[in-house]
């Protein structure tokens, strides 16, 4: 006999579509605090749905001490004081779904604030009922730490706490005390605080350190790996952070992570139309990636997308591009991805891929690019106006990471300034306050929303156009990908769906380029409508002016 499922229908919206992220302290303050709020979320929400954006993803705006952010968390179930209320939430809801936005919020699963009621509790004895909530160990014999296992934050990941007269694990700052996910309970009620906001109508998850969840239970020392290569960052890790210099085999990534991800996968699949993106920092993140989008031994689901961090560095030439990709489908497959060119933790892709002034071809042909891949496009709040990194000015900091590394290491306020809405307002339109909680960059200004609105050939508009019409391209939403041979100069990869096949080819370089047209390809026509300039067919040779891309169909 057949087994039924109990499942939700779901559309897949997700599977090939645009997720805009928001950081909720800098999109748009509505009271004059000088901080972004949950009702400013909801004044711009035209913004992102005119863009051609199917769904948002907002950073944490539950109730917070607010030492990094909002990822540590004091109740998950309600809204900070900050950001509004919980009626401002369903309202921001019922505007996003009315304009036909999806609504994913950011779960931070693994940790909590030092200042959450469960911690309190649990460090005030070793016997209390949330006693074994957190992860707790004694000292070693001499009083060091129970091993050498260390905080991305710098410095070990153990904090001494003389209450218990015992050690706690933090993968973050001491204030943020890891879960003990080892205990079911613990399991359970996080379980329930997902359930809180999928009763509320939210479509979805985006899961902070979605592999951090489970710690090796023997505490074992992970191995050294010794220096990292300056030249040659791992983009997810600061290489001037002793983090680096470990094999990180113990203190995350563990095989117990999979059974809770079925787990949680299980429960949204009760609800219509949701899907989650996990955060997958890991020494080897696409075999992770494929670990965590696969399905378990016995047909069970779990991520539905992994968030990619493989084009979060620097280098950004064809040949680097081709082998990520390649890797890709080799080690992925089927896994569905989730591609970001910036996030709210690292430098904005205009100043990594095209330096302290880049030009706005690069920017238009890196979006593109992400456009034409497959999987689901996450974009970072201002990446379609083309924004650089901003500086900014010691005193002006806010970013515990870069105040403790300063100057080598800048932290992440530079990624995290507020959006800059019309250059004729104070503050670029983002607050009325005598100074926001972090400065707007001047360099901004001249690419607010405003004025690139009304300039055609801006990146903004260039964009609007580029989503709009791939929405139209069923190839590019659902189509599998066949990448062609490396090239010092083009990444070209091939579309291919059942409605039709498009070739996809990127300039990444700031010289002219020419490029023969594969022989099945000859009679291909240079698609326009795309919004894409730079590019011209002429018998079998595509030209390609510097900094640009181009979509042919067979």
């Amino acid at each position: 006999m057949q087994e039924v499922s109990n499942n939700a229908p779901n559309s897949g919206w997700w599977r090939g579509g645009v997720i805009y992220q928001i950081y909720p302290r800098s999109f748009q303050d509505s009271n004059g605090d000088g901080i972004g709020d949950l009702p400013g979320i909801t004044q711009r929400l035209e913004h992102i749905a005119a863009l051609g954006a199917d769904g948002i993803w907002i950073s944490p705006f539950f109730k917070s001490p607010m030492k990094d952010f909002g990822y540590d968390v004091s109740d998950y179930c309600d809204v900070d004081p900050m950001f509004g209320t919980l009626d401002d939430f369903k309202h921001l809801l019922g505007r996003a779904h009315a304009l036909g936005l999806k609504v994913m919020i950011d779960m931070v699963l693994s940790h909590s604030s030092d200042q959450h009621p469960w911690f309190t509790e649990s460090r005030s004895s070793h016997d209390n009922p949330r006693a074994d909530w957190y992860i707790w160990a004694d000292a070693q014999h001499d009083g060091t730490p129970p091993n050498n296992w260390l905080s991305i934050f710098g410095g070990s990941a153990w904090q001494w706490d003389t209450r218990r007269c015992q050690y706690y694990m933090h993968n973050f700052l001491s204030s943020q005390p890891d879960l003990n996910f080892h205990n079911p309970e613990v399991q359970q009620v996080l379980l329930d605080t997902v359930k809180f906001w999928l009763d509320l109508g939210v479509d979805g998850y985006r899961l902070d350190t979605a592999n951090f969840y489970f710690h090796d239970a023997q505490l074992r020392n992970n191995p050294g790996r010794g220096a990292p290569d300056l030249a040659n960052p791992d983009p997810a890790v600061n290489p001037f952070n002793p983090y680096a210099r470990q094999c990180h085999v113990y203190d995350k990534s563990q095989p117990e992570n999979l059974a809770f991800l079925q787990r949680l996968r299980a429960l949204l699949d009760q609800y219509p139309d949701t899907t989650m993106v996990g955060e997958i920092g890991d020494d080897d993140g696409l075999a992770r990636l494929a670990e965590y989008t696969r399905s378990g031994p016995n047909g069970e689901p779990r991520l539905h997308m992994a968030y990619c961090f493989d084009f979060l560095g620097e280098n950004h030439s064809a040949p680097f591009l081709h082998g990520i990709l390649q890797r890709f489908i080799t080690e992925v497959g089927d896994g569905w991805p989730c591609w970001a060119l910036s996030n709210h933790d690292v430098v904005r892709s205009a100043t990594r891929w095209g330096g302290p002034t880049p030009h706005p071809q690069l920017i238009q042909t890196a979006l593109a690019f992400q456009a034409s891949l497959r999987g689901t496009l996450c974009l970072y709040q201002g990446e379609e106006l083309g924004l650089p990194e901003a500086q900014i000015a010691y005193e002006d900091l806010q970013d515990p990471y870069g105040i403790t590394m300063w100057p080598e290491f800048k932290g992440r306020d530079g990624c995290r300034t507020p959006m800059p809405w019309n250059d004729q307002e104070r503050h670029g339109g983002f607050s009325t306050a005598e100074k926001p909680w972090l400065p707007v960059a001047n360099e901004h200004l001249a690419l607010a929303v405003a004025r690139q609105r009304v300039d055609p050939h801006s990146t903004l508009m260039q964009f609007t156009r580029l989503l709009h019409w791939r929405r139209t391209q069923p190839a590019l939403l659902q189509g599998s990908m066949t990448l062609l041979p490396s090239d010092p100069q083009a990444l070209a990869f091939v579309r291919e769906h059942a409605s039709g096949s498009l070739l996809c080819v990127f300039n990444f370089s700031g010289h002219p380029l020419r490029w023969a047209v594969p022989g099945n390809w000859a009679p291909a026509t240079l698609l326009t409508g795309s919004g894409l300039e730079g590019a011209q067919l002429h018998g079998g040779l595509l030209h390609l002016e510097p900094w640009s891309a181009a979509h042919l169909s067979n």
